[in-house]
Protein backbone atom coordinates (compact mmCIF):
# COMPACT_ATOMS: atom_id res chain seq x y z
CA UNK A 1 0.00 0.00 0.00
CA UNK A 2 1.19 3.65 -0.95
CA UNK A 3 0.77 5.94 2.04
CA UNK A 4 0.06 9.38 0.49
CA UNK A 5 0.78 12.46 2.59
CA UNK A 6 -1.22 15.95 2.44
CA UNK A 7 -0.23 18.68 4.28
CA UNK A 8 -3.34 20.70 5.48
CA UNK A 9 -2.75 24.53 5.76
CA UNK A 10 -5.59 26.22 4.56
CA UNK A 11 -8.88 23.66 5.98
CA UNK A 12 -11.49 25.85 3.89
CA UNK A 13 -9.35 25.64 0.61
CA UNK A 14 -8.76 22.25 1.23
CA UNK A 15 -12.31 21.07 1.77
CA UNK A 16 -11.95 18.56 -1.90
CA UNK A 17 -8.59 16.86 0.94
CA UNK A 18 -10.85 16.30 3.44
CA UNK A 19 -13.94 14.82 1.73
CA UNK A 20 -11.40 12.13 0.29
CA UNK A 21 -10.31 11.65 3.51
CA UNK A 22 -13.69 11.03 4.59
CA UNK A 23 -14.38 8.99 1.72
CA UNK A 24 -11.29 6.78 2.83
CA UNK A 25 -12.58 6.25 6.32
CA UNK A 26 -16.31 5.21 4.87
CA UNK A 27 -14.69 2.72 2.82
CA UNK A 28 -12.88 0.63 5.29
CA UNK A 29 -9.68 2.12 5.28
CA UNK A 30 -7.84 4.37 7.67
CA UNK A 31 -6.60 7.75 7.90
CA UNK A 32 -4.12 9.96 10.01
CA UNK A 33 -5.07 12.95 11.25
CA UNK A 34 -4.04 15.95 13.67
CA UNK A 35 -5.15 16.85 16.78
CA UNK A 36 -4.46 19.10 19.29
CA UNK A 37 -2.71 16.25 22.11
CA UNK A 38 -0.89 14.09 18.93
CA UNK A 39 -1.60 12.07 15.76
CA UNK A 40 -4.71 9.88 15.76
CA UNK A 41 -5.05 6.52 13.49
CA UNK A 42 -8.46 6.83 12.67
CA UNK A 43 -10.89 4.75 11.24
CA UNK A 44 -14.59 4.16 11.11
CA UNK A 45 -15.87 3.15 14.31
CA UNK A 46 -19.08 1.33 13.61
CA UNK A 47 -16.92 -1.05 11.43
CA UNK A 48 -15.34 -4.21 12.74
CA UNK A 49 -13.23 -4.72 9.88
CA UNK A 50 -11.50 -0.95 10.42
CA UNK A 51 -10.51 -1.60 13.99
CA UNK A 52 -9.39 -4.56 13.22
CA UNK A 53 -7.11 -2.85 10.61
CA UNK A 54 -5.54 -0.34 13.13
CA UNK A 55 -4.76 -3.14 15.82
CA UNK A 56 -2.98 -4.60 12.70
CA UNK A 57 -0.93 -1.56 11.83
CA UNK A 58 -0.17 -0.60 15.32
CA UNK A 59 0.89 -4.10 16.47
CA UNK A 60 -1.59 -3.19 19.37
CA UNK A 61 -3.21 -5.76 21.86
CA UNK A 62 -6.99 -6.22 20.40
CA UNK A 63 -8.06 -6.58 24.26
CA UNK A 64 -7.06 -2.70 24.37
CA UNK A 65 -10.19 -1.02 23.40
CA UNK A 66 -10.29 2.35 21.50
CA UNK A 67 -11.55 5.72 21.84
CA UNK A 68 -13.98 7.22 19.74
CA UNK A 69 -13.93 11.04 18.16
CA UNK A 70 -17.16 13.02 17.62
CA UNK A 71 -17.44 16.64 16.68
CA UNK A 72 -20.18 17.93 19.36
CA UNK A 73 -21.17 16.74 22.92
CA UNK A 74 -25.25 16.09 21.87
CA UNK A 75 -23.28 13.55 19.57
CA UNK A 76 -22.28 10.99 22.20
CA UNK A 77 -25.97 10.12 22.72
CA UNK A 78 -26.42 8.09 19.57
CA UNK A 79 -23.43 6.02 20.72
CA UNK A 80 -23.48 6.02 24.29
CA UNK A 81 -25.58 6.62 27.93
CA UNK A 82 -24.92 10.34 28.55
CA UNK A 83 -25.88 11.98 31.62
CA UNK A 84 -25.79 15.34 33.72
CA UNK A 85 -22.01 14.68 35.00
CA UNK A 86 -20.80 13.81 31.23
CA UNK A 87 -22.47 17.24 29.93
CA UNK A 88 -20.55 19.52 33.11
CA UNK A 89 -17.80 18.28 32.10
CA UNK A 90 -18.02 18.53 27.96
CA UNK A 91 -19.11 22.09 29.09
CA UNK A 92 -16.26 22.55 31.09
CA UNK A 93 -13.39 20.94 28.80
CA UNK A 94 -14.63 19.93 25.33
CA UNK A 95 -13.89 20.36 22.87
CA UNK A 96 -10.11 19.27 24.38
CA UNK A 97 -7.84 16.92 25.88
CA UNK A 98 -10.33 14.89 27.95
CA UNK A 99 -11.78 11.44 26.93
CA UNK A 100 -14.76 10.59 28.78
CA UNK A 101 -16.05 6.45 29.66
CA UNK A 102 -19.64 6.05 29.18
CA UNK A 103 -21.92 3.06 28.96
CA UNK A 104 -22.28 1.88 25.70
CA UNK A 105 -25.13 1.57 23.24
CA UNK A 106 -23.49 -0.94 21.48
CA UNK A 107 -23.95 0.80 18.26
CA UNK A 108 -20.12 1.07 17.85
CA UNK A 109 -18.05 -1.82 16.49
CA UNK A 110 -17.46 -4.90 18.86
CA UNK A 111 -13.93 -4.66 17.91
CA UNK A 112 -13.07 -1.35 18.94
CA UNK A 113 -14.55 -1.49 22.60
CA UNK A 114 -13.12 -4.92 22.74
CA UNK A 115 -16.95 -6.25 23.27
CA UNK A 116 -17.33 -4.68 26.83
CA UNK A 117 -19.91 -2.47 27.82
CA UNK A 118 -18.21 0.85 28.35
CA UNK A 119 -17.31 3.29 25.57
CA UNK A 120 -14.48 5.78 26.03
CA UNK A 121 -15.77 9.61 23.96
CA UNK A 122 -13.66 12.26 22.91
CA UNK A 123 -13.91 15.66 21.09
CA UNK A 124 -10.61 16.54 19.85
CA UNK A 125 -10.21 20.66 19.56
CA UNK A 126 -8.15 20.55 16.51
CA UNK A 127 -9.28 22.59 13.28
CA UNK A 128 -8.82 20.16 11.08
CA UNK A 129 -9.90 17.01 13.07
CA UNK A 130 -13.16 19.10 13.79
CA UNK A 131 -13.84 19.39 9.71
CA UNK A 132 -12.91 15.92 9.16
CA UNK A 133 -15.39 14.48 11.30
CA UNK A 134 -17.80 16.78 9.63
CA UNK A 135 -17.13 15.25 6.63
CA UNK A 136 -17.35 11.98 7.27
CA UNK A 137 -20.22 12.43 9.32
CA UNK A 138 -19.49 9.38 11.34
CA UNK A 139 -17.55 8.64 14.76
CA UNK A 140 -14.24 7.80 13.94
CA UNK A 141 -12.33 5.47 16.13
CA UNK A 142 -8.60 6.36 16.50
CA UNK A 143 -5.74 5.69 18.95
CA UNK A 144 -2.29 7.55 18.90
CA UNK A 145 -0.84 7.42 15.80
CA UNK A 146 2.32 5.10 16.27
CA UNK A 147 3.61 1.62 16.73
CA UNK A 148 2.81 0.03 19.64
CA UNK A 149 5.31 0.92 22.63
CA UNK A 150 6.62 3.55 19.89
CA UNK A 151 6.29 7.22 21.43
CA UNK A 152 3.24 9.24 20.39
CA UNK A 153 3.37 11.08 17.51
CA UNK A 154 3.56 15.18 17.44
CA UNK A 155 4.29 15.21 13.74
CA UNK A 156 3.37 13.81 10.46
CA UNK A 157 6.90 12.55 9.97
CA UNK A 158 7.27 10.53 13.01
CA UNK A 159 3.56 8.78 12.01
CA UNK A 160 5.29 8.09 8.31
CA UNK A 161 8.59 6.62 9.91
CA UNK A 162 5.99 4.51 12.11
CA UNK A 163 3.21 3.47 9.50
CA UNK A 164 4.21 4.20 5.90
CA UNK A 165 2.68 1.10 3.90
CA UNK A 166 0.03 0.63 6.25
CA UNK A 167 -2.26 3.01 5.84
CA UNK A 168 -3.89 5.06 3.13
CA UNK A 169 -3.34 8.80 3.94
CA UNK A 170 -1.58 11.24 6.59
CA UNK A 171 -3.13 14.67 6.93
CA UNK A 172 -0.37 16.76 8.18
CA UNK A 173 -1.68 19.70 10.17
CA UNK A 174 1.90 20.56 11.72
CA UNK A 175 3.21 19.58 15.06
CA UNK A 176 0.71 18.81 17.52
CA UNK A 177 0.84 21.52 20.50
CA UNK A 178 -0.60 19.08 23.47
CA UNK A 179 2.46 16.26 23.52
CA UNK A 180 0.62 13.82 25.35
CA UNK A 181 -2.58 11.89 25.08
CA UNK A 182 -5.88 13.08 26.47
CA UNK A 183 -6.98 12.18 30.27
CA UNK A 184 -9.28 9.32 30.48
CA UNK A 185 -11.80 9.85 33.07
CA UNK A 186 -14.49 6.86 33.81
CA UNK A 187 -17.77 8.36 34.53
CA UNK A 188 -19.54 4.93 34.34
CA UNK A 189 -19.75 4.95 38.48
CA UNK A 190 -20.78 7.47 41.07
CA UNK A 191 -16.96 8.27 41.41
CA UNK A 192 -15.03 9.64 38.96
CA UNK A 193 -12.07 7.34 38.43
CA UNK A 194 -8.82 9.02 36.49
CA UNK A 195 -7.69 5.99 34.01
CA UNK A 196 -5.05 7.96 32.78
CA UNK A 197 -3.68 11.13 33.15
CA UNK A 198 -2.94 13.84 30.75
CA UNK A 199 -3.17 17.70 30.36
CA UNK A 200 -6.44 18.09 31.98
CA UNK A 201 -5.49 17.48 35.19
CA UNK A 202 -7.31 15.84 38.77
CA UNK A 203 -7.39 19.44 39.77
CA UNK A 204 -9.23 20.89 36.85
CA UNK A 205 -11.67 18.46 37.07
CA UNK A 206 -12.35 18.80 40.73
CA UNK A 207 -13.00 22.11 40.31
CA UNK A 208 -16.29 21.20 38.37
CA UNK A 209 -16.87 18.50 41.19
CA UNK A 210 -18.06 21.43 43.60
CA UNK A 211 -21.00 21.80 41.23
CA UNK A 212 -21.86 18.31 41.19
CA UNK A 213 -21.62 17.93 45.02
CA UNK A 214 -25.40 17.04 44.92
CA UNK A 215 -24.70 13.94 42.86
CA UNK A 216 -22.28 12.48 45.51
CA UNK A 217 -18.92 13.09 43.22
CA UNK A 218 -16.74 13.92 46.12
CA UNK A 219 -13.40 12.34 45.31
CA UNK A 220 -11.54 11.89 41.76
CA UNK A 221 -9.01 7.95 42.06
CA UNK A 222 -6.49 6.74 39.63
Amino acid sequence: MKTEHIKITDIVAQENDLSRAADILRAGGLVVFPTETVYGLGGDATRDEAAKKIYAAKGRPSDNPLIIHIAEPSEAELYAKTHELYYKLAKAFMPGPLTLVLKSKGVVCKEAVCGGETLAVRIPEHKGCQQLLKAVNEPIVAPSANLSKHTSPVTAEHVYSDLNGKISLILDGGKCQGGIESTVLDVTGNIPRILRAGLVTKEMIEKVREVEKARGVVTYGV
